[in-house]
């Protein structure tokens, strides 16, 4: 693990890094800035004491690199028959550009190495890989994307392997990363629509991560089973995380709801009732894994064992971040109602 030094160091090229890759003019311009964004990653995932990060780096390591070779071997040979450099697009490049940037972004059914990566990352490293790491390729598919049989496809594989995949899984970091494909899918909905929607949405749902990771790393939980150990000091902790782990699966009164029910109304506009359908049944699945986890908890007469001596003994500057990540999260959803009927 690198020391704190490098670390800022990392942080801050990886952030230039996508920065250059959604600024640039021309395709080589924006691989470039997608490979400095993957050169700063690679380092802050490994660790040597820890066999899982090393494995879990190299395997994004392997899969990023093809995306980025795939990438750059469709800009080149484009550029052979039409001027590709600039960002304009005939009928067969969104569909042949789209492909790397939707594996790199771990889209179904481009996902296949997202969960295991993610399974043997710390929830730091999580964070990132669900939220930065998604922003440059989406961004530059937001310069090509429409509504096609292709694009339709990738959308409801998302939603549905998103919300199925989950269903099965009793680590938290797969339950998290099934999820996130499952918002893949929405963000490319919203970006089909309207590239301000896909802004706001990937906000809110990048704050709603945050907030998720930041209160499941002080209660210390790795597995669904672990919820149900955490001793009664942690209550706080537990509401925090089951109250933004719901607010994350779109249930009304959070925050979560909002960007789902903006794209909702955006589709039903474009004529895309189907679609709303399948993407809100898949994405009450998803909720329902989320209410799986949390409602046993919820529950007055709930079960803690006494012979659990665990403390969480967490500094304040996290309990503090952590307790106004959520609160957003929770009065997030009433504040914007508020807004809108004052306006």
């Amino acid at each position: 693990m690198p020391s704190n030094s490098t670390k800022i160091l990392l942080l801050t090229t990886l952030v230039s890094g996508m920065l250059m890759s959604v600024s640039s003019n021309s395709w080589f311009g924006a691989w470039m800035g997608l490979e400095i964004n993957l050169m700063s990653f690679i380092p802050l995932m490994s660790n040597v004491k820890n066999m899982y990060n090393t494995e879990a780096s190299l395997k994004y390591f392997i899969v990023q690199v093809l995306a980025s070779a795939t990438l750059l071997f469709m800009v080149v040979m484009k550029t052979l028959t039409e001027d590709l450099f600039t960002l304009e697009s005939t009928s067969y490049t969104p569909m042949i550009i789209c492909t790397p940037l939707l594996l790199k972004s771990g889209a179904a059914p481009l996902h296949w190495w997202f969960p295991g990566v993610m399974e043997g990352l710390s929830w730091e490293n999580c964070a990132l890989l669900m939220t930065v790491q998604k922003a440059a390729p989406l961004m530059l598919m937001s310069y090509l994307i429409e509504i096609n049989t292709f694009m339709l496809s990738i959308i409801m594989l998302s939603t549905i392997v998103g919300s199925i995949g989950g269903l099965n899984q009793t680590s938290m970091r797969k339950i998290l990363t099934y999820s996130s494909i499952n918002h893949t899918g929405w963000m490319l909905i919203a970006l089909t629509t309207s590239e301000n929607l896909w802004m706001v949405y990937f906000m809110i749902y990048s704050t709603l991560v945050l907030t998720v990771v930041s209160a499941i790393k002080l209660s210390g939980v790795s597995f669904i089973n672990q919820t149900m150990l955490t001793n009664k000091e942690a209550t706080l902790i537990k509401f925090m995380m089951f109250s933004s782990l719901l607010s994350l699966g779109g249930l009304p009164p959070f925050l979560g709801f909002l960007p789902k029910w903006i794209v909702i109304q955006a589709m039903i506009m474009n004529n895309l009732t189907p679609l709303a359908t399948i993407v809100v049944v898949t994405s009450l699945i998803t909720l329902y894994y989320y209410l799986k986890i949390s409602y046993s908890s919820f529950l007055i007469l709930n079960t803690e064992p006494k012979w659990n001596m665990k403390s969480n003994k967490n500094s304040m500057t996290k309990n503090i971040s952590a307790l106004f990540l959520s609160s957003i999260s929770l009065t997030g959803m009433a504040l914007c109602t508020i807004i809108t009927n004052i306006n």
